[in-house]
């Protein structure tokens, strides 16, 4: 900073770029709400067809979220040039209050050429002690220069960071003011300092390092500053030989370098996001080096001999936490999957041997898993990220060796955690903000799952690491199963705002059920989903008689028909797969019910409802009916879920209550029938329905029993079964 700028300037002109940012940011917040509460919330509840399904919705979807990013971007800069300007204010008052102090010391201060200044004695004779009062002020003046320079400088460096974060929109990153900014950028590149050499790194080092970016790893400039300093090959290299060093780590150690992994992983990740320029080639040369073989010595163990491991492998392994960029994921998976594939042989078929050799000692993931099969982190990934995961199966090919390697690999739960992400729409574990709509995309890959399952060969990849997950997704496809199974003569009581709502076939999907429920977490899935379904479907229906066109005890029949069906397919599947082990059956399923449990509960809570259960159903008008609109949905089905945590416990053979491991289908018929029963109940209570309850009792009972012995002549006809 010259002294001669600081001492005569004028920061008007900043202050009005200030009043202009403080102007935009309110305008921006103004349209971030229009765009959020009328725009996106109407592309939501339309009933889009074709085209418009998928390119118009996603569209407006994307550009709302745009507004959300401007305001945070704008309110950005706007702190940091808000703090900049009272900074170099106060500096110039502190400057021009130490200029006048040395003029009473008969000291004058002069800029010269080039920015700098002089202090001379203006009196004559010099007074006593001149040379030192004149060192003083020279001291004093540099120090409020130097503050000056860092605070225009770091400005500088922090909006150029935010601007070149997104090459097209906005980054979306956050700061309450100059000095977080600056902090996060001096931090990234000390860390990326560190990291260049991970065999110099001392134990303290590797706490530092491991602390800084748990504190930073969502912070935009900090992990695109870091990444890009560290630079990619510097990246895959460090934790090559983190791997290597810290092999057959055990006890505190081995939970820190856990922990730097995970933290690894999601710096990387949120720094995917960023566009600017250092990125942007990080990126690619982190994709074009996946072929390279990356080589580790490790000192302490010199006759060994070096791990080794592909780019793909090291990359891969920094993949499972954090949600990485989708055009990234897209470009490094199409390379990754081209070598997957390459082996001859049927989908999926020899791709182990790609990737894992005899006696191989490479190991890059501290915990149960090797990190040598480069397409486990890579489905992590994609299970974070459901657009790419959508994007990454809707080729035909790749979805098919996908699916088949699970049979050949031990990647198995990652490619159905990573399918699960693209026919939901949400990233595994994540519960939703608002209800997402399926695309016709989507529910095309959803129909590729359920006719893989319904093979004749299919329930070889239901496993228990994979049951959970496809359980999940035939629970979020609960109106389109409810519409195969029942047929297209009822389906106005099943409506939804799925792009395609009719993707099954009735044969395909009941297989596809029975399949799934063989699995006690697939099971336990299923039944959740069938039961909010019911539940939200009557209530809606006892709430609002027109939205069937006919008498609302008819389709609170049609309804309860289904569950039956639905519930009986399930139970008839879990009789068929003759569980055992009753005892630590009961204290699992009980355990993992109240884990299910909760997370639908949180759902429901989030005005959600479970999976596809939000969509549940639209007037014909297609305005969807749920909590987000009209008031209803949440209650009943959240006291549904109620009965089946804590109502409903498995307790060996005292048991006559809801959902039992036991093998008594009739209890389970009895179960079903109380379920379905009390959430109409409940729904009309809530809605005060003048409806007669006795009635309405025997009119479910009747029709979840008929669904119920449909179910048995439903699979006679389509599966074989060792009950047959």
């Amino acid at each position: 900073m010259d002294l001669e700028a600081l001492r005569h300037g004028n920061f008007a002109k900043l202050g009005t770029a200030i009043n202009d940012w403080s102007t935009m940011v309110k305008q921006l917040k103004a349209l971030d709400t229009r765009a959020r509460d009328d725009m996106r919330a109407k592309a939501e509840r339309a009933n889009w067809v074709g085209v418009n399904a998928t390119v118009s919705r996603e569209f407006i979807t994307k550009t709302a979220g745009e507004f959300s990013d401007a305001v945070a971007q704008a309110t950005s800069i706007l702190n940091i040039l808000r703090d900049t300007r009272d900074e170099l204010v106060k500096y110039r008052d502190e400057l021009n209050q130490a200029i006048d102090r040395a003029w009473k010391k008969k000291l004058t201060v002069v800029g010269v050429a080039g920015g700098g200044f002089k202090v001379y004695v203006n009196a004559h004779p010099e007074p006593p002690d001149s040379e030192q009062a004149m060192k003083g002020v020279v001291e004093e003046l540099q120090g409020i220069l130097d503050k000056a320079t860092i605070s225009d400088t770091s400005a500088a460096r922090a909006l150029s960071a935010l601007a070149n974060q997104a090459d097209h929109g906005f980054s979306g990153a956050a700061y309450r003011d100059r000095d977080s900014a600056a902090d996060a950028l001096k931090r990234a590149a000390d860390m990326a300092a560190l990291a260049k050499d991970a065999k110099k790194l001392t134990p303290d080092q590797v706490a530092e390092l491991n602390r800084t970016l748990a504190k930073y790893k969502n912070d935009e400039l900090f992990t695109a500053e870091f990444a890009t300093k560290l630079g990619a090959r510097n990246t895959l290299q460090f934790w090559t030989d983190m791997s290597n060093l810290h092999l057959g780590a055990k006890g505190s150690e081995l939970h820190q370098l856990q922990d730097l992994q995970k933290n690894l992983s999601t710096t990387l990740a949120t720094a995917t996001l960023s566009d600017a320029d250092g990125m942007t080639a990080w990126k690619q040369q982190v994709i074009e080096e996946g072929n390279k073989v990356y080589k580790s010595d490790n000192p302490a163990y010199p006759t060994r001999g070096a791990m080794s491991a592909m780019g793909f492998q090291v990359m891969s392994s920094l993949m499972g936490h954090g949600k990485y960029d989708t055009e990234f994921l897209d470009a490094y998976g199409k390379k990754l999957l081209k070598a997957d594939m390459a082996p001859s042989g049927g989908a999926g078929m020899n791709t182990n041997d790609l990737w894992k050799t005899p006696n191989q000692i490479t190991d890059l993931v501290f915990g149960e898993e090797d990190g040598q099969d480069p397409m486990v982190g890579f489905m992590k990934a994609l299970s974070h990220n459901p657009e790419a995961a959508t994007n990454t199966f809707t080729d035909k090919e790749v979805f098919e060796h996908c699916l088949e390697s699970i049979r050949y690999t031990d990647r198995d739960a990652a490619v159905a955690s990573a399918l699960e992400a693209a026919v939901l729409g949400t990233a595994v574990g994540e519960v939703p903000s608002e209800p997402v709509p399926r695309s016709a995309v989507q529910a095309d890959i959803m129909r590729m799952v359920t006719e893989a399952i319904a093979e004749p060969d299919g329930a070889s990849l239901v496993t228990k690491e994979t049951g959970e997950h496809f359980g999940r997704m035939a629970s979020g496809y609960m109106p389109e199963i409810n519409r195969a199974l029942y047929g297209q003569v009822t389906n106005s009581l099943f409506l939804t705002n799925s792009a395609n709502p009719d993707p099954f076939e009735a044969t395909e999907v009941g297989r596809f059920l029975y399949e799934v429920a063989q699995d006690p977490d697939g099971a336990r899935q299923i039944r959740f989903g069938e039961s909010i379904y019911t539940a939200s479907s009557l209530e809606a229906h006892i709430a609002n008689p027109s939205l069937y066109d006919g008498e609302t005890r008819e389709a609170v029949q049609y309804i309860a028909k289904n569950a039956g069906l639905i519930e009986g397919i399930v139970s008839h599947a879990q009789a068929d797969a003759q569980i055992s082990g009753e005892l630590e059956a009961e204290k699992k399923e009980n355990d993992d019910r109240k884990r299910t449990g909760d997370f639908m509960k949180a759902v429901i809570g989030a005005g959600v409802g479970a999976g596809a259960a939000a969509l549940v159903p639209q007037t014909m008008a297609g305005a969807v009916i749920g909590a987000t609109a009209s008031g209803y949905f949440g209650g009943v089905s959240g006291m549904a879920v109620d009965r089946l945590m804590e109502g409903r416990q498995s307790d060996g053979a005292l048991d006559r209550t809801l959902y039992a491991t036991g093998k008594e289908l009739d209890e389970h018929l009895l179960s079903a029938t109380l379920q379905t029963q009390d959430s109409a109940k409940d729904a009309m209570k809530l809605h005060h329905s003048d409806l007669p309850p006795g009635v309405m009792e025997h009119a479910i009972n009747d029709a979840v029993k008929e669904g119920w012995m449909d179910s048995d002549s439903f699979l006679e006809d389509r599966h074989k079964r060792p009950s047959a």
